[in-house]
């Protein structure tokens, strides 16, 4: 079982940085495959980036490429996303999730543990 609690969101401006944060809980933090998905109000939840267990391969959304720089750290457990020069449009509820595998995956069914959400919001 993992429990995943995301932090870091808030209310930026069009073109600020705002890093969220990850925290897992459990002892096979570096065996899991996790991603950053997101969530606009009345749109299904999106891929947004993902990195394997040892943090070697990451793959991001077209939609933020060279905007966000997905990392994790898994001596302390924990998973980022570096988001800079953010739009409007990237005003979403993020997740994290987790994957019972080293492998990247870039759908929502494909991962088997969920954070709560952070909300971020973007002023235009």
């Amino acid at each position: 079982q993992v429990q995943l609690v995301e932090s870091g969101g808030g209310l930026v401006q069009a073109g600020g940085s705002l890093r969220l944060s990850c925290a897992a809980s459990g002892r096979t933090f570096s065996r899991n495959a996790m991603g950053w998905f997101r969530q606009a109000p009345g749109k299904e939840r999106e891929f947004v980036a993902a990195i394997s267990g040892s943090g070697s391969s990451t793959r991001s959304a077209d939609s933020v490429k060279g905007r966000i720089t997905i990392s994790r750290d898994n001596a302390k457990n924990t998973l980022y996303l570096q988001m800079n020069s953010l739009e409007p449009e990237d005003t979403a509820v993020y997740y994290c999730a987790a994957r019972s595998t080293y492998y990247i995956a870039l759908r929502v069914l494909d991962y088997d543990y969920w954070g709560q959400g952070t909300q971020v919001t973007v002023s235009s």
